[in-house]
């Protein structure tokens, strides 16, 4: 599915999405936003790069982040289901969160090899994440990613 039909399909069925973005900085939301008609779909993304971000900013657990780090399943999918409601428009939550955190290198980071990279993804009460190990340049394992979480989405929808 491109993502204009992943835009449409989110349209038609009525729902909205927040995104919670760390590696990839911005290029999910861009993604979704370069389609016409996304400001059905879109309410807006967080680019929480600072791990102490995730924690004041999209309420992930402090003692998670101090005790794995940044890069784990559980803080990928804190930053989805929480920026739902962080991006709250007029008292209303978005019903799908998305998250990426990871490491993009070129080196490793708190023991994670680059390319270590942790997606999440709330849909109503299901919140879950999908652990990725890519591989290539810094900028390549971030486009994988986004590639990868739209993708996810779109299974999840299908």
């Amino acid at each position: 599915m491109s993502v204009a039909e992943l835009v449409e399909a989110l349209a038609a069925r009525g729902l909205t999405v927040a995104v919670a973005e760390s590696l990839t900085g911005g290029l999910v939301a861009a993604e979704l936003i370069s389609v016409p008609g996304a400001s059905a779909v879109v309410l807006g993304g967080v680019i929480a790069y600072d791990t102490e971000l995730k924690r004041t900013l999209l309420g992930v657990d402090g003692d998670l982040l101090a005790e794995h780090g940044p890069v784990h399943p559980e803080v990928a999918e804190q930053m989805a289901d929480r920026v739902r409601s962080v991006l709250a428009v007029r008292g209303r939550s978005a019903d799908v969160g998305l998250a990426t955190t990871g490491v993009a290198g070129p080196g490793a980071q708190g023991g994670h090899p680059a390319g270590t990279v942790y997606l999440g993804i709330a849909v109503g009460d299901s919140v879950r994440s999908v652990h990725l190990q890519l591989s290539g340049t810094r900028q390549a394992i971030r486009e994988q990613t986004v590639s990868e979480l739209l993708s996810q989405l779109a299974e999840q929808l299908a």
